[in-house]
């Protein structure tokens, strides 16, 4: 499914895990279930983690990454996804940190134990002596609605042959999705991405100050898993919502992880900045002993 899965069940995947599992993220399929099940997610940048033998969605926006127990996992997890022994993490003093909580969008709809999360985190971090910042962002705004295009074309693109061939295999909610991406002009694609390619170098240069931004992994729980396949209305607004914050920071092109609040299924998810895992990894390691 373009943005990945909204079930409860799928979530419930990472449960099992004994210490890390491997996923590919192309709209929060490491994050959301890592934060709906309190683990700690890592999305690598697109690009940093090479993909083979991962069945493709969106090639230009899969990503490979750890869920894990902590911190310290995922660094450990992504050294060997490279091949590499990993860094050791050097977390930063929290009073060294300057750190943006994102406003744009990704707090519409928040529903209150998210916002209760959100609200906490900041309150601790704040208390461990870090800077916290509110900032708007419209390219955030600007980016969102481009993965109707860019997702579904591409993802069309690359299944469809497959999809057409047996239609009646795939969900009906997800064949539909899918083959919304046949409609889209070639043109409308490279200009859409020309277009975010611009937001992303704006983005670079709003963030540029900061060492790290905020922002709730989901602005909801867990959604109804029975409701899921009864209700088409319901379906479509909890799928929504769950991929929304996540899909920000595919489309930026980011990397970005997900951390345990203390409250249960509420993610506290950092952005860093592209190709910069190592230092996001420090600073979630900040994050974690701040909110433990």
């Amino acid at each position: 499914m373009p943005g990945g899965s909204s079930s409860g069940a799928a979530a419930s995947v990472a449960y099992e895990l004994a210490a890390c599992g491997i996923g590919s993220d192309t709209g929060g399929s490491v994050r959301i279930p890592s934060a709906w099940n309190d683990l700690v997610g890592l999305k690598t940048t697109s690009g940093r983690v090479p993909t083979q033998g991962v069945v493709p969605l969106c090639a230009r926006f899969d990503t490979v990454g750890p869920l894990s127990r902590s911190v310290e996992d995922c660094a450990l997890m992504l050294g060997a996804l490279e091949g590499k022994t990993a860094r050791e993490l050097v977390p930063p003093a929290p009073e060294t940190l300057r750190i943006g909580v994102l406003q744009t969008v990704v707090l519409d709809e928040l529903r209150d134990a998210p916002r209760a999360a959100l609200e906490n985190a900041v309150a601790r971090l704040q208390a461990a002596g870090t800077k916290v910042e509110a900032f708007e962002a419209p390219e955030v705004a600007e980016a969102l609605p481009m993965s109707g295009i860019l997702f579904t074309a591409e993802a069309y693109g690359t299944w469809g042959k497959e999809i057409e061939a047996a239609p009646e295999k795939m969900f009906a909610p997800i064949l539909e999705r899918f083959r919304s991406g046949k409609d889209f002009k070639a043109a409308d694609y490279v200009a859409t991405w020309q277009r975010l390619d611009a937001l992303r170098s704006s983005w670079a240069l709003r963030v540029a100050g900061y060492d790290a931004v905020i922002l709730p992994t989901a602005p909801i729980l867990p959604p109804d898993a029975d409701r899921l396949m009864v209700d088409e209305d319901y379906y479509i607004a909890e799928n929504l919502l769950a991929l929304r914050n996540t899909r920000v920071g595919n489309l930026l092109g980011l990397c970005a992880m997900t951390l345990p609040t203390g409250v249960p299924s509420c993610g506290l998810m950092l952005f860093g900045k592209p190709f910069r895992e190592e230092a996001l990894l420090n600073i979630a390691k900040t994050f974690e002993d701040a909110l433990s």
